[in-house]
């Protein structure tokens, strides 16, 4: 395949990827620049793809082995793979990386627009190394010693319905905690990145009451609004991001209307701090 370009959508984070049909198998060529801007912009959009679960799949199998299963969340019958994200069942109206609250989160995430409603909706993803980048020096020396505790019982958003508390139910059922470094150095490019969102719920060494300032300050880089791509999500668009350097959020701001993305995430590698130690595990599905 030749002639497609990569499109920066913004100074500091994402990029459109046009002219490429993710329901063809990719050269290797092809996939090697598609990963390299996946990796130098953090979160790339296709627009106009017409693919199946099954294409979606095999796209997200390029950038390494499939999660089977969340340990949570409902996926597809008969595709353990697929998550259909449904905004009657759950909006994660809030800041976070998938499954931050495990000893290795997620690669990245792939999300296919199934049904969309007609305003609202959109994916809001944000650079984690350019908020590190952003820090002032004094407040960097500090986050490059800190960790921090994420758990999936922190931020779970209520929807106020009878199947968004049957969803919610299922997700808090099961606690699971790991503890991150809150500036995790990138397996690939070697990129420090602020690794927290609203798993994050305290500070290692430190109460919740004395936590929550200092990450809220943290996070404040990351979401600076430069440092933001906001996607408004068309029928046939498809987008990937990095999920070991970004934070993501789905405003719920489409009323009652429906809105349903399917979901393929790829496995991680466990975090790595500046100082060398690895991520671990406090509890897990206890």
């Amino acid at each position: 395949m030749s002639g497609f370009d990569i499109r920066k959508t913004g100074g500091r984070i994402g990029a459109e990827v046009i002219g490429i049909d993710l329901s063809t198998e990719l050269s290797e060529p092809v996939f090697a620049q598609i990963h390299q801007a996946f990796l130098e912009y953090k979160v790339l959009f296709f627009r106009d793809q017409d693919i199946t679960d099954a294409d979606q799949l095999a796209f997200a199998g390029r950038f390494g082995p499939l999660t089977q299963k969340h340990p949570m969340m409902r996926t597809l019958d008969g595709s353990p793979q697929v998550i259909p994200v449904d905004g009657e069942e759950q909006r994660a109206n809030h800041w976070h990386t998938d499954i931050s609250f495990t000893r290795a989160p997620s690669l990245g995430t792939t999300l296919r627009s199934v049904v969309l409603p007609p305003y609202g909706g959109n994916t809001l993803v944000a650079n984690g190394a350019a908020g590190y980048k952003d820090l002032p020096a004094e407040l960097r020396e500090i986050a490059d010693r800190l960790w921090a505790v994420h758990t999936n019982h922190a931020e779970q958003p209520r929807l106020g319905t009878e199947r968004g508390e049957e969803v919610r139910r299922a997700f808090l059922a099961r606690r699971f905690e790991a503890a991150h470094p809150v500036v995790r150095v990138h397996p690939e490019s070697g990129e420090p990145s602020l690794f927290l969102g609203g798993f994050a719920q305290r500070l290692v060494g430190m109460e919740l009451r004395e936590s929550r300032p200092l990450i809220d300050v943290l996070q404040s880089y990351v979401r600076r609004p430069e440092n933001v791509a906001r996607w408004t999500w068309r029928p046939g668009d498809v987008l990937i991001f990095d999920n070991r350097s970004t934070q993501h959020y789905a405003p719920n701001d489409y009323d009652g209307h429906k809105r349903v993305l399917h979901r393929v995430s790829i496995n991680g590698d466990v975090p790595v701090g500046l100082d060398g130690k690895s991520s671990y595990v406090i509890q897990e599905g206890e």
